[in-house]
């Protein structure tokens, strides 16, 4: 089964080492999962003291073998082909030469810029606008296409400036950024206090083990005192019946000897 993935939608990012911060060079997947060119994690582990992934710091014990990762190594290579297609074959995707505007996320060639957005700032050629767009889309009023940048309190909605002049007009509105932080510290303080939580009742749950570690060792301790007592009055009772039968023993004697004295008396 086959299958073609357009390259012309994809981030740039997904084909970049973050050693190098370019399009990948013999790709090698590691054991946490993440990508580095073979060449670019093996200096880096030569340089360090603890053999670590550079991006989660997940520590190993020895080096993992590295071997090419094929399908990263041909999706990179199809990336490259693209890249050179498009700038040979469309005139708005050719290198910026001196005093044109580039591309600021090409990393290898850098292609001349198609457009410069107005609200991030940042220039893209023909290929990494779409994406841009499509992401900028999800920033934008669908009314008025204005940037939204403010928050509506009352309806609890992102807004635009002119939205604040026509349905907003009357509502509570504030800077995007400030709600942005106030939310943000509100998720900060509401972690915090499940933090808070979680340690009460880790700290809850130590008492209580710890309290059955002391309820268990009293009752090992009564059950070893209490076995001491029936031990000692097991042996007192098997003394006493001792004590008991020698007492009787000694009267059956004395009563047959008194009967005998009788017996003989009798005779004479």
């Amino acid at each position: 089964m086959s299958f073609i993935v357009k390259i012309d939608l994809m981030y740039e990012e997904q084909f970049l080492c973050s050693i190098c911060l370019d399009v990948f060079t013999e790709p090698v997947s590691i054991q946490c999962g993440h990508n580095f060119c073979m060449a670019c994690i093996r200096k880096y582990w030569d340089s360090k003291d603890l053999c670590q992934c550079p991006m989660c710091k997940k520590t190993f014990d020895k080096r993992p073998d590295l071997f090419i990762n094929t399908f990263i190594s041909e999706m990179a290579a199809q990336f490259r082909k693209s890249v050179k297609r498009k700038a040979t074959s469309s005139p708005d995707q050719c290198p910026a030469k001196p005093g044109e505007v580039s591309c600021e996320i090409c990393t290898e060639t850098k292609l001349k810029a198609l457009k410069s957005c107005l609200v991030c700032l940042t220039s893209y050629c023909e290929t990494h606008l779409e994406p841009h767009q499509i992401n900028l889309e999800d920033r934008m009023c669908r009314t008025h296409e204005r940037l939204l940048e403010l928050f509506c309190k009352t309806d609890q909605m992102c807004v635009c400036v002119l939205c604040i002049k026509t349905d907003h007009k009357t509502h509570y509105t504030v800077p995007l950024e400030e709600e942005f932080g106030a939310r943000k510290g509100k998720i900060g303080k509401t972690e915090a206090e499940v933090h808070q939580k979680i340690q009460e009742r880790l700290k809850k749950a130590q008492e209580i083990k710890h309290s059955v570690q002391l309820s268990k060792r009293d009752t090992e301790r009564e059950i070893a005192d209490s076995a001491q007592v029936l031990t000692a009055l097991v042996c007192s009772n098997e003394t006493n019946q001792a004590e008991l039968i020698d007492v009787i023993e000694k009267k059956q004697k004395a009563a047959e000897r008194q009967a005998e004295g009788l017996i003989k008396a009798g005779n004479h």
